[in-house]
Order: C-alpha cells, then structure tokens, then sequence
C-alpha cells in the first residue's frame, strides 16, 4: 500500500461549481454541455504543453471526471498519461457514488492509475454521517486495492458551526489554529474505519510541521509509503505559493492538486473571447509549470 513518486496533479474534475461559474445558475443546454467537455479538453491541452515547457511527464498527472471527461480519459490513456477518475456525485454534502452501486464498471472502462472520492468529513462534526461516509469509502478502498488500483481521497474540513465560533467566526484563524489538528484526526478515524488512500489529497497549510504532524499519522501502523498531495481550493497565487513551500520541505508531501487557481481565469478569457484557444492552452501549461517549479525549488 502506498504511492511514493512525485505527483503533480492538473485537477478539473469539478462540475455543479464550475457549471455554474461559466454559465450560471439552472441545467445545461446541450450546447453547453458540449463546450463544457471542450472546456475540460482545453485544460488537458494545457497539460501537455506544461510538460512541453519542462514539466517531466513522469510528474505528471491529471484529474477529471467521465461524465464530460471522457474524450480526456481516453486520450490521456492511448499517451500514458498517469490519470485519476473520480467517482463521486457532485455538489454532495454527503459522498456518494457517482453510478451508485455500477460504480466498478465505470473505473474498468478506462483502468486508471488511480481511484479518487471527494469527501466532507470534520472528525468533530455529525457521526452519523461520518460512519455512513466512511463505510462507503471503505468500499471503494477496498476494491482499489483488490483490483490493483491506487487510491486518492480528498477530504473536505468544512468549520462546524461551534468551530467557527470558538475562533470569533474568522474562516482564516479557523484554517491555521484549528484544522490542522482537525485534519490529523480525520486521518486517524478513517484509518481506523478501515479507508486506506495511497494518497491523501489535503488542503493546504502554512506551516511545515503542521504537514509533518499529518504525514506522521498517514503512515502511521505500517503505511510508510503513503504520500499526500496539497491542493488549491482556487486560492490565490501567492497563497497556493506559501502552502507548496511549506509542503514541499516535508518528506511525504509528494507535489500538488492544482485546478482552478492554474486555469480558471485563462477559461474565462476564452469563454469571453478576450484570447485565443492557444492562448488559453500556453497560459495553462506555463502556470502548472511554475507551480511545480515553485514546489521543487522547495524540497
């Protein structure tokens, strides 16, 4: 169990929040629907010329979903790309399967180098929930791991309402003094219902022993090849910058999950016809490429 290479994730697996972002509010045209499968197209683009630019492909990963990935899926497979295939159902308080109970038929359509859930999980938030959550990742762990697929959970700590009080309903204080520990105990509860990832997908953190103090409960009991990966959340440049060089300098923290803070606003642009579609690929690749040399630089 485990994954220990470099892992620099180009993640655009997002659906409900960027439909929305991009055209707004109600259900998609079939024309929209057709240029938001496009959209995922062009940011794989970006993908590639970022390792055009320097990025080794060896580093390299991606992220998206089949639903309007598919085109993506299938060409990141044919070049041997590493590729990640999410199956949750979107915009979901509380996980669940994309394709419900056909979910493995969907993962061996395309046999990607890795599983991945999106879960919000606070360890002091309702247990009910938490119980059922991780009951249903164990099974996707579970079979990951009996069909020789690596698995990748990216767990959201959303502030309870008693958190968020206890640091005067400051959402910043709330992410340095809080969810760091917060995040260590997911760790630990998980674990102990039986989810084993690979690799945890974790937002990130301004301090590298807070990192430390996560990769030590990671591979905590036997997992010492487990990694962790740190992700945007479409955070700024200069705050993504700060939680990679923090990151970076912890043995563990493998690379990154970037989507939306490499590529959202050159998809704007385009969408407003402000620049061209190679323009928009060359501005995507060239901001993957500083992150992971942001990253490397770093270690």
């Amino acid at each position: 169990m485990g994954y220990d290479k470099p892992l620099f994730i180009l993640a655009f697996d997002h659906r409900a929040s960027l439909m929305k972002k991009l055209f707004g509010d109600g259900e998609l045209t079939a024309e929209q629907k057709a240029r938001f499968s496009d959209y995922k197209f062009l940011i794989y683009q970006g993908l590639e010329k970022g390792i055009e630019l320097g990025v080794p492909k060896d580093d390299a990963a991606l992220l998206v979903e089949e639903e309007y990935g598919d085109k993506v899926l299938r060409d990141a497979k044919s070049k041997g790309y590493r590729f990640i295939l999410t199956t949750e159902k979107s915009g979901q308080d509380e996980f669940e399967f994309q394709y419900g109970e056909d979910f493995p038929a969907h993962i061996e359509k395309y046999h990607p180098t890795f599983t991945k859930a999106l879960v919000r999980y606070n360890p002091e938030g309702d247990k009910e929930l938490n119980a059922r959550q991780a009951e249903k990742l164990k099974i996707l762990s579970d079979y990951s791991h009996e069909q020789g697929y690596k698995f990748l959970i990216e767990p959201i700590i959303a502030a309870t309402e008693a958190q968020l009080a206890s640091v005067g309903d400051d959402k910043k204080r709330y992410d340095e003094e809080l969810r760091p520990a917060l995040a260590v105990e997911m760790v630990r509860q998980l674990q102990e219902a039986g989810v084993e990832p690979d690799i945890w997908k974790i937002e990130g953190m301004n301090k590298s022993e807070h990192y430390q103090k996560f990769i030590m409960q990671a591979r905590s009991g036997g997992r010492e090849r487990v990694g962790a990966v740190v992700l945007g959340r479409g955070e700024s440049d200069e705050a993504v910058a700060r939680w990679l060089e923090a990151g970076a300098k912890v043995p563990g923290i493998l690379g990154f999950a970037i989507g939306r803070t490499i590529f959202m606003q050159a998809l704007l642009d385009y969408q407003a016809g402000r620049v061209s579609r190679e323009d928009v690929i060359i501005d995507i690749g060239e901001n993957y490429r500083k992150f992971h040399a942001i990253f490397k630089a770093n270690q």
